[in-house]
């Protein structure tokens, strides 16, 4: 007798093509391949945006989408409704368990019934709710504070981050809930070396029409920019680090509504000569930049894991990023693999002493490009995989991949990373 297949449907509020898609979209997608790839069947529920189709395949996945930023919650739950009864866009897809992604508020699929539910949440966003304004600032974190928390109090939740774990904790979360599933990490697009700019002491010869003619240290940020990423504070860096007599130059790698206003104040401190804004740019380019780079700075208020942390560090640059973000603390090693501050001001001391010291940011680098080596979307689909299969009734099982996709170090299969249960 045949197994059935596997129905997963993922929900999230935006998709890695929206305009303002980021790394918790990027997470959900990478795992949905991979779990394609594997055998099973994936949709992703999500909102529209200009110029998108309202259905396609992308990665073995079906994406459906309808909705904006806000209506995408009630159209969401609506789908969720009719499929109960085989209507609806979901119509001959009845899913087996459902991952729905809580950027701030969920969907709430499971008061609906229609699967077992993985409420997926990769950091709280205390700190950033205000951004919305004062009344759905409340609204916003009551949900996610109090709501939340008690609608799926029998609900498993997967997070990024021993410290996104922690505060799910505080907010009322059972411990034994909540498995701990780290981002992976995608190989690097053909044509990019994985050396860093000043691997072995010396620059790194790149192609002509990428070529930096500029000798000073390069700074990077890889970033949204919307205002809780702080990347004011990384311009702070670059003004202060000139201040110093340190001249360098930053590229600014992303995009967001928030752009504007960062050039306007890179020309009011007077850095607009030394900071380049990228705005969205291919992997490819990514990558390019990242490479190029000395240092990588992630000022962000709040982070649930920090992915670009260990894309940096395939390229065996560094990042100072806060303390106080959260999930910079799991994704950085302090005093290993980069550094953590406390402010501003840390920013650019901390900076300006690795400037100084090249074998210590060399060091840095070589740790950090030795620990990315740590992290696949394999195992973080391994992750899901296990939670899957807790869910799941009368055995059926969630393929996994085969012996020779997987690539673990003799460091993971002591502390492995993709999954940790709290």
């Amino acid at each position: 007798m045949s197994v059935p297949t596997v129905e997963v449907l993922l929900l999230c509020w935006r998709d890695t093509d929206h305009p303002q898609g980021g790394g918790s979209e990027r997470y959900l997608e990478r795992v949905g391949a991979e779990l394609a790839r594997r055998g099973l069947r994936v949709t992703l529920l999500t909102a529209r945006y200009p110029g998108s189709a309202r259905r396609e395949y992308r990665d073995g996945v079906q994406v459906i989408r309808a909705g904006g930023r806000l209506t995408v919650y009630p159209r969401t739950f609506a789908t969720l409704v009719a499929a109960r009864v085989g209507r609806g866009r979901l119509r001959g897809r009845r899913p087996d368990v459902v991952v729905d992604t809580q950027n701030g508020v969920p969907f709430f699929a499971a008061l609906t019934g229609l699967a077992p539910t993985v409420l997926l949440v990769h950091h709280c966003h205390r700190e950033q709710w205000p951004v919305a304004g004062p009344v759905l600032a409340r609204i916003g974190w009551w949900i996610e504070s109090w709501l939340s928390p008690r609608v799926h109090r029998n609900t498993r939740y997967v997070t990024v981050s021993g410290p996104s774990a922690a505060e799910l904790v505080t907010l009322g979360v059972a411990a034994e809930n909540i498995a701990v599933v780290r981002n992976g990490l995608d190989p690097l697009p053909g044509g990019v070396d994985a050396a860093s700019r000043w691997s072995s002491g010396v620059e790194t010869t790149r192609p002509d029409e990428h070529a930096f003619p500029n000798p000073e240290p390069r700074l990077v940020v890889l970033s949204r920019l919307v205002p809780h990423k702080q990347v004011e504070h990384a311009l702070a860096a670059v003004a202060g680090l000139r201040d110093r007599g340190i001249v360098v130059h930053l590229d600014v790698v992303g995009g967001g509504w928030w752009a504007q206003a960062l050039t306007e104040e890179a020309a009011r401190l007077g850095i607009d000569g030394q900071v380049t804004f990228h705005g969205h740019v291919d992997e490819r380019r990514k990558h390019q930049l990242l490479a190029a780079a000395d240092l990588h700075l992630m000022p962000s208020r709040k982070e649930g894991w920090g992915l670009a942390v260990i894309e940096a560090a395939q390229h065996g640059v560094p990042t100072i990023g806060y303390r106080a973000s959260s999930g910079l603390t799991d994704s950085i090693v302090d005093g290993s693999t980069g550094l953590l501050v406390d402010d501003a001001v840390g920013l650019t001391e901390a900076a300006a002493a690795l400037l100084a010291d090249r074998d210590r940011l060399t060091a840095l680098g070589e740790a950090a490009r030795e620990r990315s080596r740590r992290y696949s979307w394999e195992l973080t689909a391994d992750g899901f995989a296990a939670v899957f299969a807790e869910l799941l009734a009368l055995g059926r099982d969630v393929p996994s991949p085969p012996p020779h996709a997987r690539h673990e170090t003799d460091d993971e299969a002591a502390e492995p990373d993709g999954v940790r249960g709290q």
